[in-house]
């Protein structure tokens, strides 16, 4: 496009282009009554009593932090939450940030220096390219959960090496080859970096994630635990040595210079926390849930979610839509009553549109039915 355009059209036009191609993004308003089956919040707890109570306990705190957290925006409460945040997490030390993006912009910006390498899944989530992108570190993708490729790409690699991946992916709701990963990463003196989005809250003994549940807690170098996911808020933490986490404080931009999350948000997590624990009859109904999902679904002609699949599914269509009618069909799904969403490009590549269905543990199997039956009058 002529860069002589004035700006505005510019803009415009490549609004347009996506408005044709079907793939112009918008922001909608859920209806509060559809059956959820599109939010992070996996185990309710954005609604649970006890982190309700905490928040409302915490309203006579003012209503921001102030400033960020090397300024006036450090509290007890923070320091306790980080405290509490390493061990839980079996960590020596953990950092909080205001989001799991922010905390991937942090680490790969500060971290990874010129000279270095990062070898990154191909699936990763956009805020570790966009990381990756603002690091001084030569970066390379390897083929998603192929550590073949990973092994070819390190032939090329010098300094010090980072392996980026996701525990599990949000867009395919696959896992990664942790054990696998963490065995090569040893044998080859790499350091192992997992995001934990998707995972923390609902995989371990208490919900301490995907890694500990493995016992890999000794073999990751670092761990980002996003809180917007199943702890049903906002904010995230960055779980490593103690020397990351000094080193973060200093040289991670996207953490000195940010104002600090407010002390409602932090009361929150905090009892999010505690309750986590008490939750193990919720997360194997979620585990439930998701299994007769699958099945459900791909016992309809035409659609096809992958078995390996957990939580999070996608859905795709044999016939290969096309983003328009994919969007159709999450429309028509929203107005039967279930909160359905369309993922389209350039979300995930072109021709790999789909539905993307969350699980949580207050979905029932016969809400599940209903929306088999309303697709599968689509398609």
């Amino acid at each position: 496009m002529p860069l002589s355009l004035p700006l505005h059209q510019r803009l415009a036009a490549q609004l347009a282009q996506r408005e044709a191609a079907g793939t112009r993004r918008h922001l909608t308003v859920s209806a509060g009554d559809l059956a959820d089956f599109s939010s992070n919040d996996y185990l309710g707890l954005s609604q649970h009593p006890s982190v309700q109570s905490a928040v409302q306990r915490a309203a006579t705190e003012p209503a921001g932090s102030t400033g960020s957290r090397l300024l006036t925006g450090n509290s007890a409460a923070a320091e306790a939450l980080e405290t509490m945040l390493a061990q839980f997490h079996r960590a020596e030390a953990a950092l909080l940030f205001n989001s799991g993006y922010g905390a991937n912009l942090g680490f790969f910006t500060a971290v990874p220096r010129r000279g270095d390498t990062i070898l990154y899944d191909e699936a990763s989530h956009a805020s570790v390219k966009d990381g990756i992108r603002g690091s001084f570190a030569t970066a390379w993708s390897f083929r998603h959960n192929d550590l073949p490729d990973l092994e070819k790409k390190l032939a090329r690699a010098t300094g010090a090496v980072f392996v980026a991946v996701e525990a599990l992916y949000s867009m395919d709701g696959d896992m990664a080859p942790l054990p696998e990963l963490a065995a090569f990463c040893q044998q080859h003196g790499l350091y192992l970096v997992v995001d934990e989005a998707h995972s923390n809250g609902i995989y371990g003994p208490q919900g301490e994630g995907l890694v500990v549940e493995l016992g890999l807690e000794e073999a990751v170098f670092a761990r980002i635990l996003t809180f917007g996911k199943a702890l049903g808020s906002q904010g995230a933490a960055i779980a490593g040595p103690a020397v990351l986490r000094d080193y973060l404080l200093n040289f991670s931009r996207p953490f000195i210079y940010t104002t600090a999350l407010p002390p409602l948000t932090v009361a929150g997590l905090l009892a999010a926390y505690a309750v986590l624990p008490t939750l193990s009859a919720e997360r194997q109904q979620l585990f439930a849930l998701s299994d007769y999902l699958k099945t459900a679904l791909n016992a309809v002609a035409g659609l096809r979610i992958p078995q390996e699949s957990h939580v999070i599914h996608p859905v795709f269509f044999t016939d290969n839509p096309g983003p328009a009618r994919v969007r159709k069909i999450a429309d028509q799904a929203q107005q039967a009553g279930f909160d359905v969403r369309a993922i389209v490009s350039p979300t995930v590549p072109t021709g790999t549109e789909r539905l993307r269905l969350i699980v949580h543990s207050f979905n029932t199997e016969a809400e599940i039915d209903g929306l088999a039956a309303v697709i599968n009058k689509q398609i």
